[in-house]
């Protein structure tokens, strides 16, 4: 977790004159900080922003008695990735292939998470599947270079083909020659 933070400097004379107990000695100036909003971190260069993601919470359904009936632990995170625009065009669509039906015409990514019993845990397990569609989608695939065998390699081939084909042959049946007619004779 990371803080988007403001920080704001306040001269002698607006801290003289709000309310606040402070002792005489802090005379000067200070230094507010203001959290505007919690970051969740990607990588070590992208954050995205916690406002940026919607999550709704509803009940569970499958075994737990009537705990399920009574609180809503499953977690919907909705993250509008075409918003945001933290990702370039490339890693969108990698994105979109990667995440396939999760993933909507519109560009909302949605991720459904209910393998625990706690709404808590159900929400980091929600942004942590999220944090890893993101981190699998800025990989980029390394372009296949077209090779040709060596000479080396086709002429292993050649040979290994040709002593297969000896061996087929040599399964074939035996001619024997009577009376100078060519009959062959299967072994089975």
């Amino acid at each position: 977790m990371c803080f988007h933070v403001k920080l704001e400097y306040l001269s002698p004379d607006v801290v003289r004159k709000s309310n606040s107990k402070r002792p005489d000695w802090c005379l000067g100036g200070i230094y507010c900080i203001h959290i505007i909003t919690q970051m969740i971190k990607v990588t070590e260069t992208l954050y995205i922003d916690e406002s940026d993601i919607e999550l709704e919470f509803v009940r569970s359904s499958g075994p737990g008695g009537q705990h399920v009936n009574k609180v809503s632990t499953t977690v919907q995170l909705r993250y509008n990735v075409r918003q945001a625009a933290i990702l370039s065009e490339g890693a969108q669509s990698r994105l979109k292939r990667i995440a396939g039906k999760k993933m909507t015409d519109d560009g909302i990514l949605m991720i459904k998470a209910n393998r625990f019993r706690s709404q808590d845990k159900n929400r980091k397990d929600a942004i942590a599947r999220l944090v890893d569609l993101l981190r699998q989608a800025l990989v980029k695939p390394k372009p296949r270079r077209k090779t040709k065998p060596s000479r080396a390699a086709k002429e292993r081939r050649l040979t290994a083909k040709k002593k297969r084909s000896d061996l087929k042959r040599q399964r074939r049946g035996v001619k024997i020659s009577e009376n100078g007619y060519n009959k062959t004779q299967h072994f089975s």
